[in-house]
């Protein structure tokens, strides 16, 4: 059975692509005013609803995540909060076949921030009382990856010797490829 942030997640997962964020924030994370930023509150342990977001991103074909942690979390000392370092190895244990990248947790706010003034970004609240325990996951296109964007806009750029933008548009098909397909 699944609970009520569970199904909030799938269904906006099935909305989401490239460009959405979710986010799985300890109980102090504050509520942004960003009309784009959504928070919901799982009242479970944050590993649990990690465990359970990273199983429903790997089921999704449409998107792949890009994770962000708070640079800060590293140097969150045992004394000043109990249990971070039993946290860390945790949290490295479920991550570890994901590339993640440490950022200061103000820039990452910022970031979503900005950009929740275009794109959605699902925040999950869970129970977790540790500093700088909030995971993000930038989402990418699940079937597109960078690397093909980037030939891609070579390709662009480099037909006909003349950058893309300065070209009139072509169509996507031709009439003589239409009447092939069919």
């Amino acid at each position: 059975m699944t609970s009520n942030w569970e199904d909030i997640l799938k269904d906006r997962l099935s909305l989401y692509g490239h460009r959405n964020w979710l986010v799985i924030a300890d109980s102090a994370y504050p509520a942004q005013s960003k009309e784009g930023i959504e928070t919901i509150v799982a009242d479970e342990e944050q590993t649990a609803v990690l465990k359970k977001v990273l199983s429903v991103l790997r089921a999704s074909k449409h998107v792949r995540p890009t994770i962000y942690v708070d640079k800060e979390l590293t140097f969150v000392p045992e004394a000043d909060a109990t249990g971070v370092t039993s946290y860390r190895e945790l949290l490295g244990n479920l991550l570890r076949q994901y590339d993640v990248r440490a950022l200061p947790h103000e820039q990452i706010i910022t970031k979503l921030d900005l950009l929740a003034k275009k794109f959605r970004v699902l925040l999950i609240k869970t129970n977790l009382r540790i500093p700088y325990t909030s995971v993000f996951f930038e989402l990418e296109c699940g079937y597109w990856q960078g690397q093909a964007e980037m030939r891609l806009r070579a390709a662009m750029r480099s037909r006909n010797g003349r950058p893309a933008a300065k070209r009139s548009p072509e169509p996507v098909l031709r009439a003589s490829e239409v009447d092939a397909r069919t």
